[in-house]
This record gives structure tokens, sequence and C-alpha cells, in this order.
């Protein structure tokens, strides 16, 4: 005998369709093998996929796309929720009451009486209002599996909203062309150590450089390596539709169908 699928009991309530949604998840857990399976740890590594493909949506600007990932995300948000109630740890309403109270609670020049007219000044309570509520570092909270360019960004603004910055755009480029120097001594140097240590601070200064220019850095790489996959793809066809094989080619011959791609906008 097939369980009936829940409905909303009004079908134009946020409320009703979400208590619809939850009880779903919960008849999912109960009754499919698959979904009686997985665990908090089985599932993580799909949550974060499907937190990028709702970015894929963002940057496409596909509203419809968008709607639907984030209908996968609420998915995987009841269905840690209901793992951790079926375990008798914390349920769905835990979680909205906890996020309900943090945000009342930091964001006292909406619902208290503290002043913030500028979004610097929001910020820097934000983080003293995160060290209230017991954490003992400003960069505590910053995901080790970010991204690596994402993170140095998360970093270096934690570091920034309480001071710990350069006010002049022409240190933060000195910055810059100190450290290449110092990773062109190491390399000079066959120091392989220390060639990987400078690499890193090579990357992590220029990182610092595109924030301060308004640039995402983790955006910006994704855009080159977009542009260069489709200008090298461009030479994949040419000689596709010559019957070469790239190892054929010499780098003169690549790089001529490569500036093509570059003169069509590829």
């Amino acid at each position: 005998m097939s369980t009936p699928v829940p409905h909303p009991s009004d079908p134009s309530s946020t409320l009703s369709q979400l208590e619809a949604f939850v009880r779903l998840v919960w008849i999912l857990r109960e009754q499919c093998p698959w979904d009686q399976k997985q665990t908090h740890e089985s599932i993580s590594h799909l949550l974060i996929e499907e937190a990028y493909e709702t970015v894929d949506a963002i940057q496409a600007g596909n509203d419809a796309e968008l709607s639907k990932e984030l209908g996968d995300l609420l998915l995987h948000v009841v269905m840690h929720s209901v793992m951790a109630e079926q375990r008798g740890s914390f349920s769905l309403r835990t979680v909205i009451e906890q996020e309900f109270q943090k945000l009342v609670n930091r964001h006292p020049h909406v619902f208290g009486s503290t002043e913030a007219a500028t979004e610097d000044v929001v910020l820097q309570n934000w983080e003293k209002l995160k060290m209230k509520e017991g954490r003992t570092s400003i960069l505590d909270g910053v995901p080790r599996t970010l991204p690596a360019a994402l993170r140095a960004q998360r970093v270096q603004e934690k570091a920034a909203n309480v001071g710990f910055d350069w006010h002049d755009r022409r240190d933060v480029w000195a910055k810059v062309h100190e450290e290449l120097e110092e990773l062109r001594v190491e390399i000079e140097a066959g120091n392989s150590e220390a060639t990987h240590r400078e690499f890193g601070d090579v990357l992590f200064a220029l990182v610092n450089a595109a924030r301060h220019e308004g640039v995402i850095a983790e955006d910006a790489l994704h855009t080159t390596i977009a542009t260069f996959m489709s200008r090298f793809q461009y030479i994949e066809r040419n000689a596709a539709e010559r019957g070469r094989e790239l190892t054929d080619m010499d780098l003169s011959e690549m790089d001529r169908y490569w500036n093509e791609a570059k003169q069509q906008g590829r």
C-alpha cells in the first residue's frame, strides 16, 4: 500500500507549505531505503555541490534555476534537521529559533538602540557581537573547506573589520611587489620549500589587492579559467576540423588559433 503524499492544508500559506515539506522528508527518512541509509557525513558533499549550483544560477541570472537550487538547499537544511531529531539532538524548530535569535541579537541597530549609519560600522559591531557569543578569535568561523582564494578574502575581511588593514592602496601594491621579489629570490636559489611558501604569500597578497580594488579574487579567477577553456577548446575544434592531433601541432600554430579566439571575443 502506497503512502499518501502530504499536502499543505493551505496552499497559499508558506508555513503550511513548509509543514508539508518537512512531513515529506520525514516519510522519506522512514520509508525510502536510500534516505534511511544517509548520514550527515554521507550527504555533506552534496550540500556543498548544491551551494555551488545555487551560485551558478545566481551568476547566470537564471531565476527559474535559482528557485530550484534554493529548494535543493532547503531540502538539505530539513534533511539534516530531521536526522538530528531522529537521534535526539535538535529539531528544525531549534535551527529556526537559534537563527532567529542570532539575527535579532546581531542587529541591535535595527532592533535596539545601537547606532550604525554605515555598512562598515555594522560589520565592526557584527564581529564584536560574535566575540561576546564565545568565540576566542575574530577569525573563528571561516570554514577550512572554503576554496583557498575565497577563504583568504574572508580572513582578510574579518581582520579588516577590526582595523587590521592597509589604508593606502599604494601600500597594498607595494606588498604584492615585495612578495613577488621574495618569490623570485627563492626560485633562483632553488629552495623548493621556501618557494612553496612564497607562492602562497604572493597569492595571499594578490587576493588582498583584489579586495582593495573591489574585486572578488575567486570570481575573477573563475572568469579567467572560463576564458582559457573557451580559447583552448577553439584550438581543439580547429585541430579536429583539419584532422590534426594537438600533439602534432607546435606552440606557434596553437598560439595562432588562440589569438583568433581572442580576436573573436572568446
